[in-house]
């Protein structure tokens, strides 16, 4: 039996679809979705009841680029106290 690897194949041309959660201050919730929603690199955001207050969906060019996003901009959000990030692959 010989050793079976996957590989995967990364379009760099195609942009990285992403999804984020966010922990929100108590009482910042409205504030940090109109914020986002306006944020021309949002595609999509709703709220959640449970662990995480909102999700959001963005697609980046790369991955530089959506760290600068997450860092430096979603996370400056007044109210934003937490996010967790996750990129879809296509396998």
């Amino acid at each position: 039996m010989g050793s079976h690897k996957t590989r995967l194949s990364v379009n760099r041309s195609c942009l990285m679809p992403c999804v984020i959660l966010f922990k929100t201050e108590p009482t910042f919730e409205r504030n940090v979705y109109l914020t986002l929603t306006e944020h021309s690199d949002v595609k999509e955001v709703h709220a959640l009841y449970g662990e995480y207050d909102l999700l959001v969906r963005i697609s980046s060019s790369d991955s530089k680029t959506l760290s600068e996003l997450v860092m430096s901009t979603f996370r400056q959000i007044k109210g934003v106290k937490e996010t967790q990030t996750m990129i879809a692959v296509n396998g």
